[in-house]
């Protein structure tokens, strides 16, 4: 059975910094796209960034282009997503998500989600 389990949420000041990770177990992706996913208060979840767990190949949205960076560790099973400069509107929660490459996120898998809070 698959598993993501996400950690490294919290409360950070403006311009701060935190490093979310994301533990996958359960089963193999190499064939998977792995991403980040976020949803503020009132708003659509929406992609972050995304990484192909095989080739490393990283995508990201203009909103966190310079101030995100989207990693995994083959070995650990884990991906993780460094976050720069944070600001006020970057506060949601931030879920992992893996699904087969080609595939719609919805067919995917999914963690809980970590809380992340900037305050201004």
């Amino acid at each position: 059975q698959v598993q993501l389990v996400e950690s490294g949420g919290g409360l950070v000041q403006t311009g701060g910094s935190l490093r979310l990770s994301c533990a996958a177990s359960g089963g193999t992706f190499s064939s998977h796209t792995m991403a980040w996913f976020r949803q503020a208060p009132g708003k659509e979840r929406e992609l972050v960034a995304s990484i192909t767990w095989s080739e490393g190949s990283t995508y990201y949205k203009d909103f966190v282009k310079g101030r995100f960076t989207i990693s995994r560790d083959n070995a650990k099973n884990t991906v993780y997503l460094q976050m720069n400069s944070l600001k006020p509107e970057d506060t949601a929660v931030y879920y992992c998500a893996a699904a087969l490459i080609g595939s719609a996120w919805s067919r995917g898998y999914w963690g809980q989600g970590t809380q992340v809070t900037v305050s201004s």
